[in-house]
């Protein structure tokens, strides 16, 4: 008996032969358009999906309240640069400035804050949203200290 020969396997190269990945993907689910419009490059993006999805949406007044700071820093600093003596007149009622060097550095300090201030309007990170709250909180903490402790100093405390 004589018995045929199978024919020599012939090795199919599906990594150059693009109709049968575009095969492959399709029967493995990846590669095409889901309900979202997204298209997933791998089952394991399908598992997990997007990232951007599950982002926590930010309180509306946020990006207003981190505008209005910015500019508010800025301007107070502009003025305690530029004007100290108008500025202690309008903080302290008319009391007579002894020095203009506190109130100008106060002014640089406010310029400072406003740069992070302007930056952090741009950022999308939660984290440094986080530390600038903070540090705005910590500011309105201190200034109100030391205000209230110089009227008292002065006496023009009611």
């Amino acid at each position: 008996m004589a018995a045929k020969q199978p024919p020599p396997l012939m090795k199919k190269h599906s990594q150059t032969d693009l109709v049968s990945r575009l095969k492959t993907r399709k029967i493995l689910g990846v590669g095409g358009e889901d309900d979202d419009g997204e298209v997933h490059r791998s089952k394991i993006s399908q598992v997990l999906g997007n990232e951007i999805k599950f982002t926590i949406r930010e309180p509306l007044g946020l990006r207003v309240w981190q505008f209005v700071s910015a500019v508010l820093f800025s301007g107070i600093a502009i003025m305690a640069l530029a004007f100290p003596d108008q500025l202690y007149d309008a903080v302290f009622d008319g009391a007579q400035v002894t020095s203009k060097t506190p109130i100008r550095l106060y002014g640089g300090a406010l310029l400072s804050i406003s740069l992070i201030m302007w930056n952090a309007l741009y950022t999308a990170e939660k984290v440094i949203i986080r530390w600038t709250l903070l540090t705005e909180a910590c500011y309105f903490g201190v200034q109100f200290l030391v205000v209230t402790a110089t009227l008292a100093e002065t006496g023009l405390m009611s």
